[in-house]
């Protein structure tokens, strides 16, 4: 359909088509970012991907590799789906996550990106597995509370004994 010869004259077709090289020149520009905040790539390889702009879902599958250096952590898993609306990730398919050296596995696992938080749920029936790094110092703190026991209350529904007192 092409624009009537009224549209063409216009002025807001003419400052339009002023604006529109204007507008592509920013978008192929590299982008600024503020020097506080450097970009936080998310990088996702694997055999096939999909994006659908409408639901904001991106999901890849087969041999699914994950890097995202500003949390430092790496996952691998059969298949990834990125919502990105809900800033989470799914992962599913003997799925493996390591950060800062430790470690999650699991049948599925679910990253919160807000919240820096992982859920795991394991194949049914099984387990989720997790090793973490102890560093020395926490280790020796633990170190030095085994052996002293708790104080035990052995009825924890009762009021303490009062206070005893003189006889006058």
């Amino acid at each position: 359909m092409m624009p009537s010869a009224k549209l063409l004259n216009s002025r807001i077709f003419k400052g339009l088509s002023l604006l529109l090289p204007l507008t592509l020149a920013s978008t192929l520009a590299s982008p600024t970012y503020p020097q506080a905040a450097p970009p936080r790539t998310l990088s996702v390889r694997s055999d096939i991907q999909e994006a659908d702009s409408k639901t904001g879902i991106v999901t890849a599958r087969g041999n699914v590799q994950i890097n995202y250096p500003a949390r430092q952590i790496q996952a691998t898993a059969a298949q990834a789906q990125y919502f990105s609306r809900e800033r989470r990730i799914i992962l599913s398919g003997d799925v493996y996550v390591l950060q800062q050296g430790n470690s999650l596995r699991g049948e599925t696992i679910t990253y919160l990106i807000d919240e820096g938080r992982f859920i795991a749920l394991p194949d049914n029936p099984g387990q989720v597995e997790s090793v973490y790094l102890v560093a020395p110092e926490q280790d020796s703190a633990v170190q030095n509370t085994i052996g002293k026991p708790a104080p035990v209350n052995p009825n924890p529904g009762a009021k303490p004994p009062a206070p005893r007192t003189a006889p006058k």
